[in-house]
């Protein structure tokens, strides 16, 4: 059997391997065998974004996870933080969430947590491949007796009434953000916010958080049907968030992605702030603050050159990792760093959560301005970006880089040329088969020219 786990869990094409019911129910019983082997808890939180396809993934999943003995909550639509957060604060030995991220809606996909609500170790995934692909051990790991489904949806909204006897669960993530990430009575008075929520997880509890603290708040983009997940809107797409934001004379524009762990910004002018810039704003503060445990920051690879340059000038030390939330994740603890991000727009707030988390760094991000009283535009002042383009190219296959010797060469004579004034990043992606192309250099012209260069030479010698 091919290999189930990317960088981000097991994703792929629906009703094709690795995203078949049959593959989920597998998925399900070894997760639940193996995390009763480690617990003796015999509870799973299944969470799911927008798709159409997570009804089917959730029954097969949850079915897996009876059949092995466990019992299956089933919370429904949330995003994947959620389950993150709840998996830690609950009394259960694992959370899984469904979600293809920001991939279309024909894709999707399956995030494990375990019981502190952190991602599963390389060593867990190995072992649940592993008895996936045994078929005779897993059919050992049937129960004598199965488990139950429990169904805990978010119905309503008692948003910020911590003490409420019966939250459901978006209500007890939703006062787990307010009331960690936040000051006491703070409020959004006077912040008029327009909030893209990619149709996707967040389409519900991002509006009720914001308009609970006060914001005057306009949404767009918050109305699933299951296919239009991340369609031409969200955190990668953030034209039409543009556009609404200059139209009501915004003081911000937040988008998250499908499963909102990522988080896109707008300042009032309709400049795009990505995470690189988010992670200085947020470097800054936390160094004033006296907050910057270790005085680091770490960020991936594909952090632009301005963050490095940033960081330098406010006398923070920086730590990059290969391509990956988890990758910058295990970074942080090795380094006790407190927080770390992707130019993508995951950011990690280890002194609050152990996951990206979208809507908590757009509360985040609204405090800062609240805090030092300044627009978005003059917060992101504290770093100049240098010129960046990013080509995707579909491949069909995955050769080692160093072996194409028509992009090697491509790659070589844009080197030569952008030598101290740029740099150049080659890499497959670990969740769809796509070879990303990134270049960054002194000018637009130069940049968006070398990119475009080698990613010609992509498609001549692997492209579809």
């Amino acid at each position: 059997m091919k290999k189930l786990f990317g960088t981000d869990g097991i994703r792929g094409r629906v009703n094709q391997h690795p995203m078949t019911a049959e593959i989920a129910f597998r998925v399900g019983k070894a997760t639940a065998a193996i995390m009763q082997d480690i617990s003796p808890i015999k509870e799973i939180i299944v969470g799911k974004d927008t798709r159409f396809s997570g009804d089917m993934i959730e029954a097969a999943l949850t079915a897996g996870i009876c059949s092995a003995g466990a019992q299956a909550t089933q919370v429904g639509i949330i995003p994947t933080p959620g389950v993150a957060y709840l998996a830690s604060s609950a009394d259960v030995c694992a959370g899984i969430m469904i979600t293809a991220s920001h991939n279309p809606y024909h894709d999707n996909g399956i995030k494990i947590f375990g019981a502190d609500g952190y991602k599963i170790n390389d060593s867990i995934e190995e072992e649940i491949e592993r008895m996936v692909a045994d078929g005779e051990e897993l059919s050992k790991r049937t129960a004598a007796e199965p488990g139950r489904i429990n169904y805990h949806r978010n119905h309503g909204s008692n948003l910020g009434q911590t003490g409420s006897g019966h939250r459901n669960p978006g209500e007890k993530y939703a006062d787990f953000l307010i009331g960690g990430a936040l000051p006491k009575n703070f409020s959004l008075n006077g912040l008029k916010v327009v909030m893209d929520c990619s149709n996707g997880a967040a389409f519900e509890i991002g509006p009720q958080i914001f308009t609970k603290l006060g914001a005057e708040l306009h949404t767009i983009n918050c109305r699933p049907d299951g296919v239009n997940i991340n369609l031409n809107c969200g955190s990668q797409h953030p034209e039409s968030l543009i556009e609404k934001v200059k139209e009501v004379n915004a003081d911000i524009g937040l988008a998250f992605d499908g499963d909102a762990d990522r988080l896109t910004a707008v300042d009032e002018n309709g400049e795009v702030l990505n995470g690189s810039c988010i992670l200085a704003i947020f470097a800054n503060l936390y160094k004033e603050s006296s907050k910057l445990t270790n005085n680091i920051v770490v960020s991936t690879v594909m952090s632009n050159l301005g963050l490095s340059r940033a960081l330098d000038e406010m006398g923070i030390d920086h730590d990059m990792t290969k391509v990956g939330d988890r990758f910058v994740l295990e970074k942080m603890i090795e380094l006790d760093a407190v927080i770390g991000g992707e130019d993508s727009g995951h950011m990690i707030f280890l002194d609050l959560h152990t996951s990206g988390d979208g809507i908590l760094s757009a509360i985040r991000l609204v405090d800062a301005m609240k805090t030092s009283n300044k627009k978005l535009s003059e917060l992101k002042n504290i770093m100049t970006l240098f010129p960046q383009c990013l080509i995707n190219v579909d491949v069909k296959s995955k050769p080692e880089i160093e072996t194409l010797t028509t992009v090697t060469a491509a790659m070589q004579r844009a080197e030569e040329q952008l030598k101290d004034n740029g740099r150049i990043l080659v890499r497959y992606s670990g969740t769809q088969s796509q070879l990303r192309v990134m270049v960054e250099g002194p000018t637009e012209e130069i940049t968006n020219s070398l990119c475009k260069e080698i990613a010609s030479a992509v498609e001549s010698e692997i492209g579809i």
